[in-house]
């Protein structure tokens, strides 16, 4: 058993929102890890990064990657940073993953990069592109396919998904 996609990209690219469309689409489960993680811990994201630390969540993220990627059915969204787990990186090989790509006006827009996302604190636009231009190599390393989000409503990339799913990976 395991995910039919993985959806990876930064904030704002529209993991849940599209996955959730994917899945409703499809007529298959959805699973966001960062929901798992705030489940197995009882409390949100924003609260272990402030009482425990980043490499905390870390561990509980790529736990939660690790019984997705081995349980879950349908389309997995993984938080923003699972990537840059090597182990996470690792555990991805074999499994279609789809790099939902984004430019930082889109993210903004999407999510004002004012909320609480504890790597956007201070100043969010500059902490989201430098973020970004840490992480790219490793959904590029990752993904088996990229579908660009910029300019586009959830449902059009979602259209794409699905023709991209009806294609061999």
């Amino acid at each position: 058993m395991s995910p039919r996609v993985v959806l990876v990209g930064p904030p704002g690219a529209g993991k849940t929102t599209v996955g959730r469309l994917l899945a409703e689409r499809l007529g298959i489960p959805f699973t966001d890890t960062d929901d798992a993680v705030e489940a197995a811990a009882g409390v949100t994201i924003a609260e272990i990064f402030l009482d425990s630390g980043e490499e905390a969540f870390r561990l509980l993220e790529e736990s939660a990657v690790n019984v997705a990627l081995s349980q879950a059915q349908g389309v997995l969204a993984l938080g923003g940073g699972a990537v840059t787990r090597e182990a996470t990186r690792d555990a991805l090989r074999g499994h279609r993953v789809v790099l939902l790509d984004v430019g930082v006006g889109d993210a903004a827009a999407r999510v004002g990069l004012n909320q609480v996302r504890p790597l956007l604190m201070g100043n969010p636009r500059r902490q989201w592109v430098e973020l970004y231009a840490a992480r790219r190599p490793f959904y590029e390393q990752v993904a088996t396919d990229v579908v660009s989000t910029d300019g586009r409503e959830p449902t059009e990339v979602v259209v794409d998904l699905v023709a991209l799913l009806e294609e061999p990976s």
